[in-house]
């Protein structure tokens, strides 16, 4: 099967003969934060919503990576705010976030109105999916590391701190963190130790959350946009593989289990599978469950669960 990858240069183009004009602007870094400037619309407490990650955390230290965060997004007007809070709040020195909603006709576009002033970019129009639209995303990003959000999910506190102190004292190229599995409305939360990550084991599905993975610009590679769930899982097959890669042990990111999640919704089963005949088709069938490199796998990854 063939791969047909969409050129970025080309979306980025399209996007500057419009009037977008690159580099785009950074999120404001005030010394006091960004908090006091948007109410929570009493929609919750803590964190993103009356909690935010202390600015002085970062004066010890003059020149953080920047980070370029990407958030697609569709009718998740419910949850796309404290997404959005959750990339701005981090009040981190050197960001990018970039909004791409599909034309969503709930209220998505109010609430991405409210926060213009500190999005770096942001378009509410029809696009080709969620790969389509990260790709528009990333190929206007010029961040040292980029990462995405989905809009249903949400970084946790202090996340960009950890992560920036891993890249300015390792300098890998893919790093991948714990993570937060909640339900609906964050009532129930566990903790999702991350996986242990060899490039033999990224046909195993469920590896890396893709809320708590960022990598570096230079290595980036573009979403097969035939994928209609499994983008990361295929795109991590191409971009991790022969990298330098670092856990961090701190949980990144929240994943939602809502009910409309494509993760693990009823009406997303046949299209996950739709994917999987894709994938197969392209870099082979995943290992049987009772080969070595599977037995291997699952000792392994119930090893690194202790550390």
């Amino acid at each position: 099967m063939e791969m047909k990858l969409p050129d970025l240069d080309q979306y980025k183009s399209a996007l500057v003969e419009s009037g977008v004009e690159i580099p785009l602007k950074t999120v404001p870094f005030p010394i006091d934060g960004l908090l006091r400037g948007f109410d929570s619309n009493e929609q919750g407490s803590g964190w993103p919503w009356t909690v935010e990650t202390d600015p002085g955390i970062y004066s010890s230290i003059p020149n953080w990576p920047k980070l370029s965060v990407v958030i697609p997004s569709y009718n998740q007007g419910i949850y796309i705010e404290e997404a959005i809070r959750s990339v701005i709040f981090q009040n981190y020195p050197n960001l990018e976030l970039i909004i791409i909603d599909g034309g969503s006709n709930d209220c998505t576009k109010q609430v991405i109105e409210k926060y213009e002033s500190v999005i770096s970019y942001w378009q509410s129009e029809k696009d080709g999916g969620q790969g389509n639209a990260i790709n528009i995303g990333f190929s206007i990003a010029t961040g040292d590391y980029f990462g995405w959000l989905n809009s249903d999910d949400f970084y946790n506190k202090d996340a960009f701190y950890h992560l920036g102190l891993e890249i300015l004292n390792s300098k890998k190229d893919f790093y991948y963190g714990d993570a937060i599995s909640s339900n609906h409305d964050r009532s129930i939360e566990t903790y999702w130790k991350a996986n242990f990550v060899l490039d033999r084991y990224l046909r195993f599905g469920g590896l890396i959350a893709s809320h708590a993975a960022f990598w570096k610009k230079e290595i980036h590679q573009p979403i097969w946009e035939l994928m209609n769930c499994n983008v990361d899982g295929e795109l991590w097959i191409r971009l991790v593989k022969g990298k330098k890669k670092k856990h961090i042990k701190f949980p990144l990111g929240t994943i939602r289990q809502q009910p409309h999640a494509k993760s693990h919704s009823e009406t997303s089963i046949d299209k996950w599978k739709e994917d999987d005949i894709h994938i197969n088709a392209l870099h082979g069938v995943p290992p049987h469950p009772k080969a070595f490199v599977s037995y291997e796998y699952r000792l392994v990854q119930k090893i690194f669960k202790f550390f």
